[in-house]
């Protein structure tokens, strides 16, 4: 499963930067408002170094690691949900996306300027929830009335029109829609509304880089993670060591595109089991929760139908012991049956039969 997450933010707030080199794509970064006009949309490999461990040990013709895409959506302006800037065109893109992404200018370079609408990162962000809450009602003020029709005719959409109506009221409220209290059954009816503010959503405050590694407070509960567009820019072009080398100059252990990932699988509830082989060494993407057919199902949907069983070896296991011979000498090389709930880093090889 790929994981998409639209990027958001004010123009100026180095969002591009941002997008480009995390992406590595030649994306349009510039100093002015409305530089992304199309959505820039970036695949990237999830940055996991216990793929190298398993390839070490099986020597595999290849490595693939899981994918996540980034969708570098315009910069939006206050008035965006009624078409200021660029905004109503691109609201449109958030709704394709798993997760938003919002971009926070907290650096200080006085040579990139504000845009007019942006003047501090608390006001940003409200600037940002407030465009995507009217944009909701927006989308609710077309739906209601089209499920009142329906429920004229089949009382069984009565639900979705009640929690529609709730929604709006909770939104005029200047609140998100996710943060309604809704049961499971309420919740799956407002799925299908296509609400923006439904989607989770995490903060990135671009800092100086003197401010990196910094544990930043949530937000409305929401996870805020500290990247530099700029040191970002700066390990595109080197090499693995150098690059390495570079963030250990600056106290740090992972890049910004591995922190964000990991904070995009925790919001999400997403985690990575591995096959190892003479093949390939693969990363898959699965919910966490997973159960073993469900996980089998991501290679290929016959081998969820046609489960029979699955052979795992959690990954300390697989590389303390050298690998699946190692685990099965072990004792550590378990089969498992389609109850089996899925734990991050398994490494698995499934029967089935159709």
């Amino acid at each position: 499963m790929a994981l998409s997450i639209g990027i958001v933010g004010l123009p100026n707030v180095g969002k591009s930067t941002l997008f480009t080199a995390l992406t590595k794509k030649g994306g349009l970064a510039a100093n002015y408002p409305f530089a992304t006009i199309d959505p820039n949309v970036g695949i990237v490999d999830v940055p996991d170094v216990r793929l190298q461990e398993l390839a070490d040990i099986v020597h595999p013709g290849r490595i693939v690691p899981a994918t996540v895409e980034f969708v570098d959506i315009a910069g939006l302006v206050k008035g965006a949900s009624e078409g200021e800037g660029l905004g109503n065109q691109f609201l449109a893109n958030i709704r394709q996306t798993d997760a938003i992404c919002e971009v926070v200018r907290f650096f200080s370079d006085p040579d990139v300027i504000r845009h007019e609408s942006s003047t501090d990162p608390a006001s940003d962000m409200e600037t940002i929830q407030t465009e995507l809450v009217l944009a909701d009602l927006g989308t609710l003020e077309k739906a209601i009335p089209k499920l009142e029709k329906e429920v004229k005719r089949d009382k069984a959409n009565a639900p979705k029109l009640e929690i529609a109506k709730r929604l709006e009221a909770w939104l005029n409220e200047g609140n998100r829609a996710a943060a309604l209290d809704m049961t499971p059954e309420e919740k799956a009816a407002a799925h299908d509304l296509f609400l923006l503010t439904m989607k989770p959503i995490l903060y990135v405050a671009n800092v100086d880089e003197d401010a990196l590694g910094e544990e930043l407070p949530a937000i409305d509960g929401a996870e805020v993670v500290p990247i530099s567009a700029k040191v970002e820019s700066e390990l595109i072009d080197l090499e693995p060591e150098e690059a390495s080398e570079f963030l250990a100059d600056l106290g740090l252990e992972k890049s910004g595109l591995e922190v964000l990932a990991q904070a995009a699988y925790r919001l999400l509830g997403l985690q990575s089991y591995f096959t190892a082989g003479e093949m390939e060494v693969k990363a898959w993407t699965i919910p966490v929760g997973a159960k073993a057919p469900q996980a089998a199902g991501v290679i290929h949907s016959d081998f969820e139908r046609g489960f029979i069983k699955a052979q795992v070896c959690s990954y300390e296991d697989y590389v303390s012991l050298g690998g699946e011979q190692g685990c099965k000498n072990a004792g550590r090389m378990r089969m498992e049956g389609k109850d089996y709930v899925v734990q991050d880093g398994d490494v698995m090889h499934f029967m089935f039969n159709v």
